[in-house]
């Protein structure tokens, strides 16, 4: 359930200063080690201090920013080895639970699951990708669930918020065609319950998306201690 968070302006959402910022980080506009202050951050999105208390509560979860004592906040220094291991175990859970989503969804959960693949379609058509990235991490939330095994669901998940900044900031590469391609691949393999290929597909698109963000490091200079 999202957060609903008073004196915000209308359209403006907890998640949503997140991802702003998130962004930022990534694009190197605040440079590791830097400090976060709440009230130029309040001023520079037009918020109140409070959703961007609960913002950069959200970023530390993912370990983008470090809280210290006294709810001082500075952008984390990640390190490409860091990341490399992330993303290895990220990938191996994805692709376990493609592989058993392929041998577990109900019929109603592979209709499901096709069904917002084709949505998926529509947002790459339209190059929208808050959209298709949205929809991207409710496909992967649909075949955790898929994999019927809660323990590593939850497992899966819990990678994926570290990650998920990391992961959105490929869709601003020109990578929905591409992203989408690599979803039908996993998606029909699911679909006539081939696990193998389910699970070859998914550990494919994992690598391909940790190679799209090492690419965003090497333009930009994001939070990422690249070379330490």
């Amino acid at each position: 359930m999202r957060t609903k968070v008073e004196a915000v302006p209308s359209g403006t959402t907890v998640d949503k200063l997140a991802d702003d910022l998130a962004e930022a980080i990534l694009s190197g506009e605040f440079a590791p080690g830097s400090r976060l202050d709440e009230q130029h951050l309040a001023q520079r999105y037009a918020v109140s201090r409070t959703p961007v208390r609960e913002a950069l509560r959200q970023l530390a979860t993912t370990g983008l920013i470090e809280i210290r004592p006294r709810r001082s906040a500075v952008v984390a220094r990640v390190t490409p080895a860091q990341l490399e291991e992330l993303f290895i175990a990220m990938g191996e859970l994805e692709a376990t639970c493609a592989r058993l989503a392929a041998l577990s969804m109900s019929p109603t959960e592979r209709r499901g699951l096709l069904a917002l693949y084709d949505n998926m379609k529509a947002f790459a058509e339209r190059n929208d990708p808050v959209g298709f990235a949205d929809a991207n991490h409710v496909l992967h939330s649909m075949i955790y669930k898929g994999a019927h095994n809660s323990v590593l669901a939850e497992t899966a998940a819990a990678i994926r918020r570290r990650l998920e900044p990391f992961r959105r900031a490929q869709f601003n590469l020109g990578r929905l065609p591409g992203s989408l391609a690599e979803h039908g691949a996993v998606v029909s393999a699911i679909m006539r319950g081939d696990a193998a290929a389910a699970h070859a597909a998914m550990l494919h698109h994992v690598t391909l998306v940790e190679q799209s963000f090492e690419e965003l490091c090497a333009v930009n200079s994001p939070a990422v201690a690249v070379g330490a």
